[in-house]
C-alpha cells in the first residue's frame, strides 16, 4: 500500500468579525450551525488579535463580515481572521461580505486616482481567500478583480416582492436615481410589470456627496415612485431625487436599497424628506439614532444562508436567481 485513504465526510464551520453579529447569528441560524467561538479583542494601539476557539483543520470556513463604521477597522480584522484560518489549516475560507468596502472606487475618473475595489480583491486573495460570497455590488465588474470565483447574490426578490405586496401594482412606476441604476431598475420593472422612468443628475466632481438633479424622464405624475439604488450613504442624492419626482407631481415616493450606510447628515435627511417609507436590507447594522417608523429593514440572512449552504454542498448558486 502506497498512501493512506480517508472516508471523513465535509465539515463546514461559520465564523464572524465583530462588524455586524446579529447578522451573522440569523445567518448561522438560518444554516442550523452556531458561530464558533472567537477571541477577538484590540491592543492599546489599535492593532487587533485574533484566535479562534475551535480547531479549522481541514473544514470548508464561511467567514463573514460587512465592512460598516469604522470600514477600515472592520476590513482589516477581516484579512487577519483570513489570515488565521489559512494557518489553522482551513480545506477552504469562503470570505463572506454582505456590504464589499470601497465599491465605490472601482475605475479612475480622473488621473492619480486608485482603484480601491481592487485593492481590497487582492489584499483578501493575498490573505487566503479562496471565495468570495457579497451582495449587490456596486458595479458587476468588481467581481473580475477577485482571482478566484465570485458568487454574487441580489436582494432584489427581497425587495420587490415587499413593495409589490403593499403598493397598488397599477399605479407603480420603477425610478432609477442615476443612469447607472438603469439596469437594476429595468429588473425591477420586470418582476412588477412597472414602467420605468429615469432621474438625470449631474454630480460635482471636485465636492464629495454633491448632486444637482436636472429632470425626470418618463411619466411621474399621480404615480407611487419606488426609487432603487444600492446604497444610501449620505442620503443627498436619493432625497434630491425624491425632491425632483414630487416637483413632477409624483403621488408618493418610496426608497428601496440593498445598503443602508447612512452616514453623516443622513440620520437628518431621511427624517425631514417627504418619502413615505425606506426599505433596506440588514446587510449593514441601522444607527440607533435613524429608529424611525418610516425605515424598514428586511433580513439578507435568508438569501445569504441558501447561497453558503448551495457553496458547501456543490450546487448552484445562480438557480436561487434564475426567475429573475
Amino acid at each position: 500500500m502506497t498512501g493512506i485513504k480517508t472516508t471523513g465526510e465535509k465539515k463546514m464551520m461559520f465564523f464572524s468579525g465583530r462588524a455586524h453579529p446579529e447578522l451573522a447569528e440569523e445567518v448561522a441560524h438560518q444554516l442550523g450551525v452556531d458561530v464558533v467561538p472567537t477571541k477577538a479583542f484590540d491592543f492599546a494601539n489599535g492593532e487587533i488579535y485574533v484566535r479562534y476557539q475551535e480547531s479549522a483543520r481541514g473544514a470548508d470556513c464561511f467567514l463573514i463580515q460587512s465592512h460598516t463604521a469604522p470600514i477600515n477597522k472592520w476590513i482589516m480584522e477581516q484579512l487577519i481572521m483570513i489570515d488565521a484560518l489559512k494557518r489553522a489549516s482551513a480545506r477552504s475560507i469562503t470570505v463572506i461580505v454582505p456590504f464589499y468596502g470601497y465599491a465605490r472606487q472601482d475605475k479612475k475618473h480622473r488621473g492619480r486616482e486608485p482603484i480601491s475595489a481592487r485593492l481590497i480583491a487582492d489584499l483578501m486573495k493575498t490573505a487566503g481567500a479562496d471565495r468570495i460570497l457579497t451582495v449587490d455590488l456596486h458595479t458587476d465588474q468588481i467581481q473580475g478583480f477577485f482571482d478566484g470565483p465570485v458568487d454574487h447574490l441580489f436582494a432584489l426578490p427581497l425587495l420587490a416582492d415587499y413593495v409589490g405586496a403593499k403598493v397598488d401594482r397599477a399605479k407603480l412606476t420603477v425610478v432609477s436615481p442615476d443612469a447607472g441604476r438603469v439596469r437594476v431598475a429595468d429588473r425591477w420593472c420586470d418582476r412588477l410589470g412597472a414602467p420605468l422612468a429615469i432621474v438625470h443628475k449631474r454630480r460635482d466632481k471636485d465636492v464629495a456627496n454633491q448632486v444637482t438633479v436636472h429632470e425626470v424622464v418618463g411619466e411621474v405624475k399621480g404615480r407611487v415612485c419606488v426609487l432603487v439604488d444600492d446604497m444610501i450613504d449620505t442620503g443627498g442624492t436619493i432625497c434630491a431625487a425624491a425632491d425632483a419626482l414630487f416637483a413632477h407631481g409624483a403621488e408618493d415616493v418610496i426608497v428601496t436599497a440593498t445598503h443602508g450606510v447612512l452616514s453623516g447628515p443622513a440620520a437628518d435627511r431621511l427624517k425631514n424628506s417627504k418619502v413615505s417609507e425606506f426599505v433596506f436590507t440588514n446587510s449593514l447594522p441601522t444607527p440607533g439614532e435613524l429608529d424611525l417608523d418610516k425605515i424598514t429593514v428586511l433580513s439578507i440572512a435568508p438569501t445569504i444562508a441558501s447561497a453558503v449552504r448551495e457553496v458547501f454542498e456543490d450546487g448552484s448558486v445562480t438557480s436561487l436567481f434564475d426567475e429573475q
